[in-house]
Parts: C-alpha cells; structure tokens; sequence
C-alpha cells in the first residue's frame, strides 16, 4: 500500500502520516515513511531521537548521490538528467529507523537562485515507482503542501491521495484541486481526512463537501497535539484521541 498525504499547508499532514505510520509498524507491517515537505518534520511527529534524526541527511542535499544517479548537478536548470535513476539501495543506506518506521527525507533546494528540485524530484519519483512492497508493507509520503507535487507527477505511483482538511472552505476547496489533479495522472483513490474537528458541525461540513470525495475519518482538536509538537515527542504517544481515530481511519484503507 502506497500513501501520499497531501493538503494545505498546515493542516496536519505530517501528523496523520505520523500516526499512520506508527499504527502500521505496531501491527507488525514494514512501514517506510518519506518525508518530501521541503520543511521536514515527520521525524519529530514520530519521536525520532536527535541521535537518529542527525544521521539523516535530505537526499537533496546529496549533490554525489544526484549527480551519480541523474547525471545532473543538484539545483541546476536546463540540460539533460537520467528520469529513471537506479534507486533500489536508497531505503537501506540512506534512511534511520526508530520503532518500526524506516524514514527518508528528500529536503528542498534551500539557497536562492540554486534553481529547480527536478533532478531530486525525478529519484523521488524513481523510488516511488520502483519500490517493492511486500502484501503488509506501506509506504507513506508526506507530500509538501499545495499541488505542486501533482503538477511534477511526483506521487502518481501511489494507489491514494488522502487530502488532510480542515473543516473550512479553503481547505476543501484545495482538496478539490488535488481531486482533480490526481484524477488527471491516473489517480484515482483520493479521500479526505478531517483535521482540527471540534464537534458534529465540523464533520457534518466535511461530510456534505459536495465534492464526492469520501471522508474517511476525522480527527479531534486535541491540545495534546500542539505540545507534542512544541517537546518534538511522538504524537502517536502523546495525543490518545487522535491515536485512536487515526486507527479507525488505518481500518477503512484496509477495507478499500
């Protein structure tokens, strides 16, 4: 099962990929989590140790491992790069594992004027086509914000999008736009997932979205959330409401 949790900016995307990510592990599946927010955070929404967090280096940052698997230098504009990298040895050399959840980060071009990701995209891409799941592995991407990955088509080998909302309309409205996107590149497994949700109102919104796309679950607005994020502590630990729906949530993937 291949996941790409997308969205807004500040939805929670990295929240449910984290919950998700550590409900699968704890079922005994092999969970590998990848990180493509060019802000990466899933390793503090998992609890990684800053031990392990510091042994992760962004494949972006690797201008040897670009240049020797796409024939391009890192961040550069124009030329020619190979769009089918080898990339079956990227998971175990270049990932940290911490309970059960092997995780890469891809990271983002970050200096002005270094040009565009298309090189580090074309092997994210790669390993996403070309990773192979065993029938209890998951994959699940943390996608950055937006729908800019859709227009890449970086994350059409996934089997579903799940578009994290709020409970407002620009939120749904974005939701919408990826529907569509990921309809255009063969996609067509999108839900929505519920963040923030105070009460029946709010999912009762998210219900009636008008958009036909399926709401798979909700999650609670949860305090406990917001201080896992603030001590970098796991929040499958942290926030049991949300544990628990993200469950809930984990089952109706499994019945789809």
């Amino acid at each position: 099962m291949k996941l790409a949790i997308t969205g807004k900016g500040g939805v929670g995307k990295t929240t449910l990929a984290a919950l998700l990510a550590q409900h699968y592990a704890e079922q005994g599946r092999q969970v590998l989590a990848i990180d493509a927010d060019p802000s990466p955070c899933l390793a503090g929404a998992l609890g990684f140790p800053s031990s392990l967090h510091d042994q992760l280096v962004p494949i972006a940052e690797m201008e040897d491992l670009i240049y020797e698997r796409t024939g391009a230098q890192k961040g550069t504009i124009g030329g020619f790069f190979k769009l089918n990298p080898r990339v079956d040895d990227i998971p175990e050399r270049f990932s940290a594992v911490h309970r059960g959840v092997r995780l890469l980060e891809l990271g983002a071009v970050t200096t002005g004027g270094a040009g565009c990701i298309c090189p580090e995209s074309a092997l994210l891409k790669a390993l996403i086509t070309h990773l192979l799941l065993g029938p209890k592995d998951v994959l699940i991407m943390d996608m950055y914000a937006g729908v800019e990955h859709l227009g890449r088509g970086t994350a059409d080998q996934v089997d579903s999008f799940i578009a994290v909302v709020e409970p407002g309309t620009r939120s749904v409205r974005t939701a919408a736009v990826i529907a569509k996107m990921a309809a255009e590149i063969g996609v067509h497994e999108v839900y929505l997932v519920g963040n923030k949700v105070r009460n029946d109102d709010d999912v009762a919104f998210l219900e009636n979205n008008e958009l036909g796309i399926p709401l798979l679950g909700t999650l609670p607005f949860e305090p406990a959330l917001i201080a896992a994020d603030q001590s970098a502590e796991s929040v499958y630990d942290a926030a049991p409401l949300a544990r628990a729906a993200a469950e809930v949530i984990a089952q109706k993937l499994q019945g789809n």
